[in-house]
């Protein structure tokens, strides 16, 4: 159920007052140190920020679609690994359990994920299946009243903290595709599962990707999420969701990104006059704010449209793939707007655009959302 209007605005000021005095200011040192202080994740589980998409019956603060994207434009005025701590517990790692976990399922977890004590994790791409999901790999073979899964997963987020994992793994080798994919809910520490030293990145240092291997783990058949062969339409789903929630974060970040640049742009003189007065530079902030105003209305217009209960695949590949390309673009024109000064550490211009490069690449690569979004007009004919 929707917040009442007076709800929903304060829960919006309360988050753009804690990106603004708390996060914002020690942006630097996140990125320096490669990590997100303790204190500051014990404020965000305060603030309920682990469990905005979580049921109130559980714990969470049950929001919709379109209220969980318009908190995740407040929270893209931070730097994207702070949205990352908690990212997975209200998205991709908890959304399986939430759509179709059942109900003794969502009793034992869901409360924990909502107050930010288990930490989730969605694990399904592997070396060979990326772009291409339906290519797991993993293997769950069954074993009385257990499967036993082995194989290894990549570029998990939060897999270094995470104590439950939703893994995609094949358990019929001969299906072709998704159809033999499963879903299961993977408790951390089950013998056999080990998770790898973070990698580093290019950008959004704080937030964490690992490689998680699986050796003869045995994972109740109780754990599984859905139907046997249903993993890949568990995975679809969630996707759908995620997206959505991703586009938000994109037009949170340009925001923040036009706003730096009208501020550094009025303040700073060449030719003996503010930059701001130049037509050229005045153009770069015209097309980055008409593509963040449009990128804006997609991405609420399409969480309104499932909030109804309508199908969203098509709608939610569009704001993906706009929202990140545009995003990508807004940060090419930060740099140059600031030159030299984006181009060295000290506005915070360069670590954003770093950081924003990946939003192109996970929960669908740009090429694939075009792909779906081909695939789904097609279906629709036109």
């Amino acid at each position: 159920m929707a917040l009442d209007l007076e709800t929903r605005e304060q829960l919006i000021d309360m988050v753009r007052r804690f990106v603004a005095e708390r996060l914002r200011p020690i942006e630097a040192k996140v990125a320096e140190d490669d990590a997100v202080p303790a204190e500051v994740v014990e404020e965000m589980k305060g603030l309920g920020l682990f469990g905005l998409s979580i049921p109130e019956e559980f714990g969470g603060l049950g929001l919709n679609m379109e209220e969980e994207c318009l908190v995740g434009i407040e929270l893209g005025r931070a730097s994207p690994a702070f949205r990352s701590v908690f990212g997975t517990n209200v998205g991709i790692g908890s959304q399986g359990l939430v759509m179709f976990g059942t109900d003794d399922q969502k009793a034992k977890w869901l409360p924990g994920i909502a107050s930010g004590e288990i930490v989730t994790s969605f694990a399904l791409t592997e070396p060979e299946a990326g772009s291409d999901s339906g290519a797991v790999q993993t293997r769950a073979t069954r074993d009385g009243d257990d499967y036993v899964l082995n194989g290894g997963k990549r570029f998990i987020t939060n897999a270094g903290k995470a104590s439950l994992f939703t893994v995609m793994a094949r358990t019929n080798p001969d299906a072709k595709g998704g159809s033999g994919v499963s879903a299961f809910l993977v408790p951390r520490d089950l013998p056999g599962l080990e998770v790898s030293k973070p990698e580093k990145k290019m950008g959004q240092q704080g937030a964490h990707i690992h490689d998680v291997s699986f050796d003869n783990v045995r994972v109740p058949a109780w754990n599984r999420l859905g139907e046997e062969g249903e993993g890949f339409k568990v995975a679809m789903q969630v996707l759908d969701r995620g997206r959505l929630h991703i586009s938000a974060v994109c037009v949170g970040v340009a925001e923040r990104l036009i706003a730096d640049c009208v501020a550094y742009a009025s303040e700073r003189k060449q030719f003996g006059a503010p930059l701001a007065s130049f037509q050229m530079v005045q153009a770069m902030i015209a097309d980055s704010k008409t593509e963040a105003l449009a990128a804006r209305a997609l991405v609420l217009e399409t969480a309104r449209l499932r909030d109804t209960g309508a199908g969203v695949t098509l709608e939610a590949a569009a704001a993906k793939l706009f929202a990140s390309e545009m995003v990508g673009r807004v940060a090419d024109r930060a740099v140059q707007i600031f030159g030299g000064a984006g181009y060295v550490a000290d506005y915070g211009i360069e670590r954003l655009y770093r950081d924003v490069r990946i939003f192109r690449i996970y929960e669908g690569a740009s090429e694939i959302q075009k792909l779906v979004i081909a695939r789904e007009t097609l279906k629709r004919g036109g």
